[in-house]
């Protein structure tokens, strides 16, 4: 057993896609980008969220989770969502942080205090053909890639 797990070991395992502590590598500033509407698509009726701060793609044992923290203007914005964009590029999957503004003016507060989390669970049949995930928001986006 011993020299069957060296011998994986030696032949680059630890390099390998079915390795899945190596999925994805911490995120990355990314471009936006921009897709234009369709006729007839249903409109979201939120906002992207104005700054994306941290974006991570945690892997389990059903697939992943993809975890972003975004910052909102002020306090009190809600219903937060990433909402996935059709595919343009092959292998890569964008998705838009999405939130819905507050009904009146909110204060501005500290920074932390305007931190909003959101999180998607992906299946690992998802995932199969995805080689970079992008989380944009209005001013920025972030990207994890394999």
């Amino acid at each position: 057993m011993l020299c069957l797990t060296l011998s994986l070991a030696a032949c680059g395992f630890g390099q390998s896609r079915l390795n899945p502590l190596n999925w994805f590598g911490s995120s990355q500033p990314a471009a936006r980008v921009e897709q234009p509407l369709t006729p007839g698509q249903p409109q979201d009726g939120r906002e992207r969220v104005s700054q994306v701060l941290s974006m991570a793609v945690e892997p389990i044992g059903s697939g992943a989770i993809i975890r972003a923290t975004g910052l909102t203007p002020s306090q009190g914005w809600w219903k937060a969502s990433l909402v996935e964009l059709p595919q343009t590029e092959p292998g890569v999957l964008v998705l838009d942080f999405r939130i819905m503004a507050p009904p009146k003016a909110e204060a501005v507060n500290s920074p932390r205090s305007r931190e909003v989390t959101v999180a998607l669970h992906l299946s690992r049949t998802r995932l199969a053909d995805i080689r970079t995930i992008v989380v944009q928001g209005a001013n920025d986006a972030r990207s994890a890639g394999r």
